[in-house]
């Protein structure tokens, strides 16, 4: 975004005063159980101060920075770049501590120089790429075969004190069933590697048994990330479509409840992944006005500071 459209859109955000009046929550911070970041993706279409200065403005404590391909930081960049973002983020008073990845494996030339890059800049979590399933052998023999795969990483992400939390989510990947995770994981060291649970891909997987996922990856959860969803019916069958927070449904005051009684307090990612004009996809260009997006952004954080608010 050109310095003079981005002028624009910060003088549009402290003209919101009717959009005050339109949304049903506060837009004043309010306590909650953790930090809340917001997930770079959905300003994709912002440059490392501009992203920065728009995140503080709605009210995040910090982002999620994406490094990783078509991201805010790529990858073979990232020694160069990923030092540019995390100052730009400093210097609008966020929190730069946690990243999405798409790290599997020590393997990858690219894993070793992100994760010590990100170490020496401070940030302390990134989430993990997913393992993916074959088809034409067994699932048990599979989860066998990764294990030491990541005990790999754990191993390096201990050397350079950061965690890596791999996330359950809805499909047909290790971590769609969440059980898988903890088998994956239950003898590893969750302060270097762990889980980001899902509670979105976690009811859409097991709409009524999420809760026993939850209390059984309690001990190995790290980071948390949060979007809603409903179902709705096609002609081809019953599917899902992503709203915005509190429109769905997945009940937030229980999960928050449970959180306090099980106390997990970690960072919280807030993913936006439903229709907003692009940004939901990480899209360069907009189709709809800036001043939208971030109302929208604006609102699911002002619903989940509410929802984890407790007297």
């Amino acid at each position: 975004m050109k310095r003079r459209n981005y002028l624009k859109l910060v003088g549009t955000i402290g003209l919101m005063s009717p959009l005050k009046k339109a949304l049903p929550f506060s837009f004043e911070k309010e306590e909650s159980i953790t930090d809340i970041y917001l997930f770079s993706k959905h300003l994709q279409w912002l440059d490392y101060e501009n992203m920065s200065k728009v995140a503080k403005e709605i009210g995040f404590d910090g982002l999620d920075l994406t490094v990783r391909r078509k991201g805010h930081v790529l990858p073979e960049n990232v020694e160069r770049d990923l030092p540019k973002a995390v100052a730009a983020m400093q210097k609008a008073g966020l929190k730069a501590e946690m990243m999405t990845t798409t790290i599997t494996n020590i393997q990858d030339p690219a894993t070793e120089k992100i994760l010590k890059t990100a170490s020496s800049l401070g940030i302390k979590n990134y989430r993990m790429g997913w393992l993916k399933y074959k088809d034409n052998e067994p699932i048990a023999t599979q989860i066998e075969a990764f294990k030491p795969q990541l005990k790999e990483l754990e191993q390096m992400n201990e050397y350079y004190k950061i965690c890596g939390d791999y996330q359950n989510h809805a499909g047909t990947s290790v971590g769609a069933a969440v059980w898988d995770i903890w088998l994956l994981i239950k003898d590893l060291n969750p302060k270097w590697l762990g889980c980001q649970y899902d509670i979105r891909h976690a009811m859409v997987e097991g709409l009524n048994s999420w809760e026993v996922g939850l209390k059984l990856l309690q001990p190995h959860i790290q980071s948390l990330d949060l979007k809603d969803f409903t179902y709705i019916q096609k002609e081809s069958g019953w599917t899902v479509k992503n709203t915005p927070i509190g429109e769905g449904a997945v009940d937030f005051k229980k999960y928050f409840q449970l959180l306090q009684k099980l106390n997990i307090k970690v960072p919280i990612s807030v993913h936006a992944e439903y229709d907003l004009g692009g940004a939901n996809h990480g899209a360069r260009k907009l189709t709809i006005p800036a001043e939208k997006v971030i109302a929208s952004l604006k609102q699911d954080l002002n619903r989940l500071r509410a929802f984890s608010k407790f007297p």
